[in-house]
């Protein structure tokens, strides 16, 4: 689906064909999440809740400063171990593939595999060193394999988590093609009260009636919203967002909260590595 659909969709202006409801949505949402795979990755698999790459300030404020330059392999890099450990806090492991350092570095890189940069316009890998490194997941703090790589003209190395997420899995491969949702992010006010942050389209670009959707299950919350008040037809939308409070009728406890239209949990959206594949 394209941007522009996406944004007519959550608008909630009226397509050619009838826009499925939030009843439908929630209960596609709730069949996924409990055969796809992705309730087992959730729970006990590997799900990173920060930045798999640790940056030194000083290195930081040379790559900002430098703003266009690319990533290129300069050097000889030392073959991956066959597999390693994961290791939690408190006392679980588990067994990981990992990439390699030329990966790893990729992984770091914001451009496509395929380019190339000018002379003099790029950081240079001289070397890497299997390690390991510090890293909070769904799970708790855990000890993690890693790559450190060194590089000729940065001030010092940086850290990247050498687990192979496309290996091992991850909840975006699991639930499969997703729609754009709605629902931006919640904070928790009380066991059973949510406030929710939620985007959506406007035709004109003045707010709409948005109204936030609720369905419970015993190990899932699924939100959405329903928007009225919209002139009809298709448009090009102007993205609007909104904030607002639902009520539970049980705790949430530890149960996951899922967007009923991408079938994703909401907290994907403000940790994306805990999602999708972080190997570039």
């Amino acid at each position: 689906m394209t941007l522009l659909a996406g944004i007519v969709l959550l608008g909630g202006s009226r397509l050619p064909f009838e826009p499925r409801t939030f009843e439908d949505h929630a209960a596609q949402a709730v069949g996924t999440w409990r055969t796809s795979g992705a309730a087992e990755i959730w729970h006990k698999g590997f799900v990173p809740v920060e930045d798999l790459s640790a940056i030194p300030p000083k290195v930081l404020k040379q790559i900002q400063h430098d703003e266009e330059y690319g990533w290129v392999v300069a050097g000889p890099l030392p073959a991956p171990p066959a597999g390693a450990q994961i290791r939690w806090d408190d006392g679980s492991t588990m067994r990981v593939p990992v990439i390699t350092a030329r990966e790893a570095l990729l992984a770091v890189s914001p451009w496509p595999e395929e380019y190339t940069f000018p002379e003099g316009e790029a950081y240079k890998l001289t070397s890497a060193t299997y390690t390991r490194m510090r890293l909070k997941t769904l799970r708790g703090m855990a000890t993690v394999p890693a790559w450190r790589l060194y590089f000729s003209n940065l001030p010092g190395p940086i850290d990247r988590v050498a687990v192979d997420q496309k290996a091992v899995g991850t909840v975006k491969a699991a639930v499969g093609d997703q729609l754009p949702g709605s629902i931006r992010d919640f904070e928790v006010l009380d066991e059973r009260t949510l406030l929710v942050s939620y985007d959506y389209g406007s035709c004109d670009g003045e707010p709409l009636d948005v109204r936030l959707r609720l369905r419970e299950e015993p190990d899932l919350v699924v939100l959405g919203i329903d928007v009225h008040g919209d002139a009809g037809g298709i448009c090009g939308g102007v993205g609007m967002s909104g904030k607002d409070v639902i009520r539970l009728h049980g705790p949430l406890g530890d149960r996951v909260v899922l967007d009923a239209v991408s079938r994703l949990p909401v907290l994907c959206d403000r940790a994306l590595n805990a999602c999708r594949s972080g190997n570039g």
